[in-house]
């Protein structure tokens, strides 16, 4: 998958090796008496938390931020207009979609229930094929007409990343993220999820803040 000269994510040869960690608890017999287990050891810390993935260098975050974060998507009901736009013009492109599906959710009485988003279903080095969407609680009665659709959104396993800062510089985001793949050795599918902290149909568009989902196989 290509986004610009920079968003690149590139597919590598292997998949994600998960490991297990097992428990082995021993039980003491005793003569004449049935197996019982072990008491339970009091006062032992509980084990540390799995850290949360950090950016590299150069990129903008703050403390906590996941940069690679694996998580479960899950599907939700959304109302999204479809269509294709260029790398140059891409925020304009996002912003104005948005604002499209807000205005026909909130017309059509249809309650959010959740962030704003953009999946990317197609990208070259020139443009992207998009889905401009908005999750609900639940789907509408009636079918939308003309140049809205409801489906779902992506579920499965992702990779989160967190991006701050304009929407051009999410180039570096993306390149980092292309980086830490090729270092982990991880392939994603042929689609990628901008989940907007800060909405850009009326957010500043150099003070954004996005989530970044990259679904893995």
């Amino acid at each position: 998958m290509v986004f610009r000269s920079a968003r690149r994510i590139r597919v590598a040869a292997a998949f994600i090796a998960l490991s297990t960690a097992f428990i082995v608890c021993f039980s003491v017999l005793y003569p004449a008496r049935a197996q019982t287990a072990a008491p339970k050891p009091q006062g032992q810390p509980a084990a540390p938390a799995a850290p949360v993935p950090a950016a590299p260098e150069g990129i903008q975050t703050k403390p906590g931020d996941p940069f690679g974060e694996s998580v479960t998507l899950t599907a939700k009901p959304i109302v999204y207009v479809k269509g294709t736009g260029a790398w140059d013009s891409a925020f304009a492109t996002i912003s104005g979609a948005l604002k499209k599906v807000e205005a026909f959710a909130d017309k059509a009485g249809l309650k959010a229930d959740g962030l704003p988003m953009t999946i990317f279903t197609a990208t070259d080095d020139h443009g992207f094929d998009y889905q401009a969407a908005i999750p609900l609680a639940q789907p509408p009665k009636d079918t939308p007409r003309g140049e809205f659709f409801v489906g779902q959104s992506p579920e499965g396993r992702a990779l989160k990343f967190v991006h701050r800062g304009s929407y051009e510089s999410m180039d570096d985001t993306y390149e980092a993220i292309t980086n830490y793949l090729d270092e982990k050795r991880l392939e994603s599918k042929d689609m990628l999820i901008e989940q907007y902290v800060t909405d850009p149909a009326s957010a500043d568009e150099k003070n954004l803040v996005v989530n970044v989902f990259v679904p893995i196989k």
